[in-house]
C-alpha cells in the first residue's frame, strides 16, 4: 500500500527539524552564508531547480508569479529523471524541499511539492 508522499517545504536557513525525513536542497545555486554542514542535506538537486532562464525572467517578481508557475511545471514535465530523484526519496519516507528565497510564498520549492503532489494523484 502506497500513499501519498509527505512533502515539507522550509527555507535552508532554518534549523534542521526531527520530522525532516531526507533534506534536499532545490536551488541551482548554493545559498549564501549556509555551510554544508549547517544545511543537513541528504541531496543537492540542482538539475530539479528552475532554468536559470526561468530563474533570472522570474526575479522573485510576485507579479509574474503566474508564469513562473506555468513555465515551471513545464520544464518540471520535461524532467523526468530528477524528479524520479525526488520520488525514490519520497517513497522511503519525508522529504523536505530546501529552498534558500526570502519569499516563502513564491520560490521554487512551493510550486515543486504542489506539482509532485499532483503528479503524484495521476
Amino acid at each position: 500500500m502506497t500513499g501519498a508522499p509527505t512533502l515539507r517545504v522550509r527555507r535552508v536557513y532554518d534549523p534542521p527539524h526531527p520530522d525532516d525525513g531526507a533534506r534536499v536542497l532545490v536551488d541551482r545555486l548554493w545559498p549564501r552564508g549556509v555551510s554544508k554542514d549547517r544545511a543537513h542535506l541528504t541531496l543537492w538537486l540542482k538539475d530539479i531547480a528552475p532554468s536559470t532562464a526561468l530563474r533570472e525572467w522570474f526575479d522573485h517578481d510576485p507579479a509574474k508569479w503566474g508564469g513562473f508557475q506555468d513555465r515551471y511545471r513545464a520544464e518540471l514535465e520535461a524532467n523526468p529523471a530528477a524528479v524520479a530523484q525526488i520520488m525514490a526519496l519520497a517513497a522511503q519516507g519525508p522529504v523536505t524541499l530546501l529552498y534558500g528565497a526570502r519569499d516563502t510564498q513564491h520560490n521554487e520549492a512551493v510550486v515543486l511539492a504542489a506539482w509532485l503532489e499532483d503528479h503524484n494523484r495521476r
